[in-house]
């Protein structure tokens, strides 16, 4: 189709010139383009959830509802009520000793070979301490561990393998390898991807205590302390233990239990939420006491490959297990599950060697949710948990998080009023007027910055024609989280991002070279249909702005141009007190353009990242662009040492192949007239939004005083001195600082003490000497006294603090 024909590059021989073709088709094309696209998106969608998402998204026609869909209850009376060690089992593991006699039996018949395993160093290892070679089938990475120390065996969390070849007799599928990981879409968050190429395809990560099956360029062990994949595993391992407890305990019918990025969770049906089934607080100690009872025994995680038939018999019973066989295993394909003391779990692992590794667990909190995340299917109950190897991490654990509820924005903005949010705009923040002085000052820092680095500042409409985001690619992917609504019979949208209209607004004119490149930041109030059981604070929000731009360049001007946003992006956030973290990202796998323009781009990107953070300042992140175009991703550090991915910077080729955008190139050869630009799309605040809830942790609610939107307090010592602090006040505020005055009947001592708890930056105390001197005495809200000051004084002090961001 032509929306099809927009994303492909011209190399393909298809015409570039989309944007004048589609505006050129007869209406009614237009509309079964449109109507057929929306189709392929909606039956994709369908295919690839299995189910409605998580909450629900407001939709026009019925408040929260998305979709008419009626979804079936699977639960039934699998479970009905608590009921410790339930039979089912025991006949669980009946099955699974039946099918373990038949596995070994394909494992007794395979040919043990000597291979040789490669540590990271290029040291080749190829027998034990004693002499004994290493053979495939029966040599494991803890051996090979061993080899080393035994100290590195068992601190060493899973192993990371890279095979040079696997051998004759071994198959991936027999294995269970090629089986679909059913946790694929609840680790999403983590980006755990399977590689498609034949390299990456012979690396992936191992249990320490399962055979390897050929030779092995590349081991590493991996510890929790130093590797993301390790924590993966180890929350996951500790997914299967809070699993296995609330099988024991409860009776509880599990269906997924996923790790996440800071723990893991375990989702299980207990009747109806309305139930005794349902979780209360008073179950984590009883959890948490059988979670200890299950470490203390040291279970083995032992893995094994089952067939569809052989999953189908061993889950019997579980209505979602079933679900999840029946409908992600092929026929005639074989899968793997994991067992750990009762418990047998459907499960592609890897996990730790034992229970025992697991030190110090807590369950954390409990909610409700629905079987595959939709609203309209069974209720089920979530169990959240956090594990770790050394109970001193526990401990340091919980103490930050104590932190991190003091320092929570949404209890912050209530206590110093800043914003409320109200049933009737779910998702929407109201900003109070304390509030909207922060909001104001964060966009006029920018505004700030735009004015010094030749930035123009733009402004575009909220709604638009559906027809725009057909153009630009969005409504295929993006319009179930867009606000549609009908406009003269057709349909229309509020915008989600910025970027299709400033298109619009490059192709507006004939462009030259010489106008290149052109920056257009745009503050536009965006609105994403987010679902509601996301929305949290400010941080998931359905209306916000962004410090949005979009630089249209020349590919020579691409290094410039980064260089002069990652500078930007280093200015914002010194301000802040902020450190960060560069990444760049290249050419995915489903990439679309031209390879030489990707790799040029590329190329440009690090040569631009090497000039600013030097070499080995930044790290490369490979195969994790946009489809679009290479991106550079920065994470930045709270004061807390949390991450969070606020500003980016992106290239992208094909918005500007979509929306045919040119520009004359001043050359007069045939076929060189014209070219394309390159769009970088970049912010550096992100959404202000949540910018503003990072920044309130991030301060701890101490905002500094530029930004504070209460920056003095004048507090007289007695009422007779009213009129002149009224005068001090009036003074101040003509020169734009956020003054106010205690003339309330409560003591001095107490009047300083609540200047000091709601963060007034500065106190200033006025007694008789003061209105003789005309002087006021400044105290800090750390109760620091820095004395006497004239009142001309003290505002150029505090113009100086403004200007300097202090």
């Amino acid at each position: 189709t032509i929306l099809t024909m927009a994303s492909e590059d011209k190399a393909t021989g298809i015409p570039d010139d989309v944007a004048s073709m589609w505006k050129t088709l007869d209406p009614a094309i237009r509309a079964a383009l449109i109507a057929s696209e929306s189709k392929e998106a909606e039956d994709g969608k369908k295919e690839s959830s299995g189910g409605g998402a998580e909450g629900r998204r407001a939709k026009a026609s019925d408040g929260p509802r998305m979709d008419d869909t009626t979804s079936k209850f699977i639960g039934g009376d699998s479970f009905t009520k608590r009921t410790k060690n339930p039979q089912w089992i025991k006949v669980r593991s009946d099955v699974y000793d039946a099918v373990k006699v038949r596995r070994q039996q394909e494992l007794d018949a395979k040919v043990p070979v000597d291979i040789e395993v490669t540590m990271p160093d290029g040291k080749i290892l190829s027998a034990d301490k004693e002499g004994n070679k290493y053979q495939a089938w029966r040599t494991t990475p803890f051996d090979v561990a061993c080899t080393i120390s035994r100290g590195l065996a068992d601190n060493t969390t899973i192993a990371r393998v890279t095979y040079t070849a696997f051998v004759s007799d071994y198959d991936l599928a027999e294995d269970g390898m090629e089986a679909v990981d059913t946790l694929a879409d609840a680790m999403a968050e983590l980006s755990v991807e399977d590689a498609d190429d034949d390299t990456k395809k012979m690396t992936m990560l191992w249990d320490m205590t399962r055979p390897l099956v050929g030779s092995v360029s590349k081991m590493e062990f991996l510890k929790f302390d130093d590797d993301s994949d390790a924590r993966t595993a180890f929350w996951h391992s500790s997914a299967h233990v809070l699993g296995e407890a609330l099988e024991r305990l409860y009776g509880s019918r599990l269906t997924i239990g996923p790790p996440l990025a800071g723990g893991f969770y375990y989702d299980s049906y207990m009747g109806e939420s309305s139930s005794d089934g349902a979780f209360k607080e008073d179950d984590y100690k009883v959890v948490e006491a059988e979670v200890q009872n299950i470490v203390k025994q040291k279970q083995k995680f032992e893995r094994m490959v089952v067939t569809k038939e052989e999953a189908l018999e061993m889950f019997e019973g579980n209505p979602f297990k079933e679900q999840i066989i029946s409908t992600k295993i092929p026929d005639g394909s074989r899968t793997t599950v994991y067992r750990c003391g009762d418990l047998v779990d459907l499960c592609r692992g890897p996990h730790v060697p034992n229970t025992g590794r697991i030190k110090a667990f807590a369950a954390t909190r409990h909610s409700a949710t629905n079987w595959l995340g939709d609203t309209e299917n069974d209720s089920l109950q979530r169990m959240y948990g956090i594990s770790f190897p050394d109970k001193k991490m526990l401990k340091v654990w919980q103490e930050n998080q104590e932190k991190a509820k003091e320092r929570d924005h949404r209890r912050i903005a209530a206590k110093q009023e800043l914003i409320m949010f109200h049933e009737l705009s779910a998702g929407s923040a109201f900003w109070l007027p304390h509030g909207a002085r922060i909001y104001n000052k964060l966009i006029n820092f920018i505004k700030e910055h735009y004015w010094k680095r030749g930035y123009d500042e733009i402004i575009t409409p909220n709604v638009y024609n559906l027809d725009l985001w057909h153009q630009s690619g969005h409504a295929m992917h993006y319009k179930d989280a867009m606000f549609c609504f009908e406009v003269e019979g057709k349909e229309w949208a509020m915008k989600p991002m910025n970027c299709p209209g400033h298109c619009l607004m490059f192709a507006g004119k004939i462009r030259s070279y010489r106008d290149l490149p052109l920056r257009y930041a745009d503050f536009g109030v965006l609105h994403r249909n987010e679902l509601s059981g996301a929305l949290s604070g400010l941080t998931r929000v359905r209306r916000f702005q962004q410090d949005d731009a979009h630089i249209f360049c020349r590919e020579d001007q691409i290094e410039e141009e980064v260089i002069g946003a990652l500078d930007f992006m280093k200015s914002v956030y010194t301000t802040f007190g902020m450190t960060y973290k560069l990444e760049l990202s290249t050419r995915p796998k489903k990439a679309l353009g031209d390879i030489e323009l990707w790799d040029r781009a590329e190329a440009a990107l690090a040569r631009a990242m090497d000039t600013f953070a030097g070499k080995g300042g930044w790290r490369e992140n490979p195969e994790d662009g946009a489809f679009y175009g290479p991106k550079i991703d920065i994470k930045v550090m709270d004061a807390m040492e949390r991450v969070h991915q606020c500003a980016t910077i992106q290239l992208d080729f094909q918005l500007p192949i979509r929306f045919g955008l040119e520009y004359n190139t001043g050359i007069k050869e045939e076929g060189k007239q014209f070219a394309r630009p390159v769009m970088v799309h970049r912010a550096m605040l992100g959404s202000v939004e949540r910018m503003f809830a990072v920044l309130c942790e991030h301060y701890g609610g101490k905002w500094p005083f530029w930004l504070s939107p209460r920056q003095v307090m004048i507090v007289p010592v007695h009422k007779e001195w009213n009129d002149y602090c009224q005068q001090v006040k009036d003074r101040l505020h003509e020169e734009g600082f956020y003054v106010d005055v205690d003339l309330s009947k409560a003591t001095f001592q107490k009047k300083v003490r609540n200047a000091q708890v709601d963060q007034y930056n500065f106190q200033l105390v006025v007694g008789k000497a003061e209105v003789e001197n005309g002087t006021v005495n400044i105290r800090t809200r750390d109760n620091k006294v820095e004395g006497e000051k004239k009142v001309e004084d003290l505002i150029a002090y505090l113009k100086e603090m403004q200007a300097e961001h202090k």
